[in-house]
């Protein structure tokens, strides 16, 4: 029997395409996290110090360590029997080489304001590093004019006039698994922090499962200079096309939703 909060998940969901066919798998199994750790072991999954990956009860965190720092320490992730631990382990098994960078940005971070055996701010490195984990995008895009438009939140130039653009030069990848968590109940005010990948698309030969691991190796890469809370461009979920059903300019009129740039 599997998890009944599993049950909501409406897994032909588009944003979910990356992560569907092992996500489907693992909620029919009789036990979702002892088949977690039988795929991670199969996978090899390991942290950025080699030590082998496994999924533990919450339990196992100690009160005075922070999470981050004990997936960094002893390769085991607390993870809780709830949609947002689920997502979490999908995406480990999906893009564990992002995962894997982003659990060393941050330890190094909790590491060094530990050093004085003082609690120190968390700092906009590990911030920016929580909010990828948390709710990014991964939008991989050559088209530099198209790019601009996001940024600028040109979202009739983007969606409607140069839809036909977006469509052919660019793909999307879910990562943030609290993003996954809210789109399992869809509103259309749901946004995400984009992570553009300024690079043509994966080759079209290529399988969706062969697509994840070309854009985790580079997001990876990319992530070992570093990042900040600037590198991000908000993308409401249900405005990317194909997303949602009823995609015309009206819909894309709702300055509720798609809102202009802030003028600083």
């Amino acid at each position: 029997m599997s998890a009944s909060f599993l049950s909501g998940i409406d897994w032909s969901r588009p944003w979910l395409a990356n992560v569907r066919t092992v996500g489907q798998e693992l909620a029919q199994a009789g036990d979702w996290q002892q088949e977690l750790n039988r795929r991670a072991t199969a996978m090899g999954l390991h942290n950025h110090r080699g030590l082998p990956l496994r999924f533990v009860p919450q339990a196992e965190l100690p009160t005075d360590t922070a999470y981050e720092a004990h997936i960094s320490q002893t390769g085991h992730v607390p993870t809780r029997d709830n949609l947002h631990d689920f997502f979490n382990a999908l995406v480990w098994l999906t893009f564990p080489q992002i995962k894997i960078q982003l659990n060393l940005l941050q330890a190094q971070e909790i590491e060094r304001s530990s050093v004085a055996n003082v609690i120190a701010p968390r700092g906009k490195l590990r911030d920016a590093a929580t909010i990828f984990d948390e709710n990014a995008v991964l939008l991989v895009s050559a088209n530099q004019g198209l790019m601009s438009a996001l940024r600028e939140h040109e979202w009739e130039e983007v969606f409607v006039t140069r839809r036909a653009e977006f469509e052919q030069d660019c793909r999307v990848y879910l990562f943030g698994h609290a993003l996954m968590e809210k789109l399992v109940q869809p509103y259309k005010a749901i946004t995400g922090h984009t992570w553009i990948v300024a690079q043509a698309c994966p080759p079209d030969d290529l399988s969706l499962s062969g697509q994840c691991a070309w854009v985790d190796q580079t997001v990876a890469q990319q992530l070992v200079h570093g990042l900040t809370t600037a590198d991000f461009s908000p993308l409401q979920m249900l405005g990317v096309p194909g997303w949602w059903p009823d995609q015309d300019k009206d819909f894309y009129c709702d300055t509720s939703v798609f809102r202009a740039k802030r003028k600083h």
